[in-house]
Order: C-alpha cells, then structure tokens, then sequence
C-alpha cells in the first residue's frame, strides 16, 4: 500500500482553494494528502451549529487513515470565514472575535482527534486573502 503523508481539511470557500493549493505546493506535499473539504473547516468539524457534521469527518478520516496510511492532519482554516460568522451567530463580529472562533475549533479538534486517533500528528493553519 502506498503512504500518503496527511490528510488536509480545508474550508469550501472558493476564495481559498488556490491558496490551499499554493500552500501545500510550498511544504512539497502535491498528491500526498487525502482531502476533505467542508464550509469552516475545523469549525464545521468543531461547531454545534454543524454538529452532524463531525462524524462524517471523523468516518472519512479514519478511512484515509486506513486506505492512504496517513499519519498527519492538516488543518487548514481561514480569515473571512462565513462559517465563522455563522458561529457567532448576531453578536458583533470582528476579527478579533473570529480570531478567537478559530483558536477554539482547533482546541477542540485537537481534543476529538488526540481521543481518537492519538498516533496522528497534528498541524493548524489560518490562511489569509492577503499574499
């Protein structure tokens, strides 16, 4: 069997996906990965607002893990993120407060991810639209 290095999770938002590209073209990581891309990234993973969503992800990472013999995550969330807005639901929102929405979806995926697949590394990334 072949090993892929990591799976990547990533945002749906079109903005980004030559970004995401760019950005695992730069760590050497072109057709290395398994992908998984859902609207907020770890925030779609992490949030009640999605909560459906977490295990779709959790089956599909343990089927990379089985077929691809990954051993790394990647996840890569974003600035400007809908899902993020979504979360924070009418409050007022800044990039202060989003900043504050990312950090808290990666705690808690790190939590969900070391509890269930402790062998896998972990890496977390918020890209922005600026070069």
């Amino acid at each position: 069997m072949k090993k892929y290095e990591a799976m990547v999770l990533s945002c749906i938002d079109p903005r980004f996906q030559p970004k995401v590209f760019n950005y695992l073209k730069k760590k050497k990581l072109t057709g290395k990965y398994s992908s998984f891309t859902i609207a907020g990234a770890a925030i779609g993973v992490t949030s009640k607002k999605f909560k459906k969503w977490q295990s779709t992800f959790l089956d599909n990472l343990s089927t990379s893990i089985k077929l691809h013999n990954i051993n790394k995550l990647i996840v890569i969330n974003h600035e400007d993120c809908g899902a993020a807005k979504i979360v924070n639901g009418k409050k007022d929102f800044n990039s202060v407060i989003e900043k504050k929405i990312h950090k808290a979806s990666f705690e808690k995926i790190k939590i969900i991810i070391n509890k269930r697949f402790p062998k896998l590394k972990l890496s977390f990334n918020i890209l922005t639209l600026k070069d």
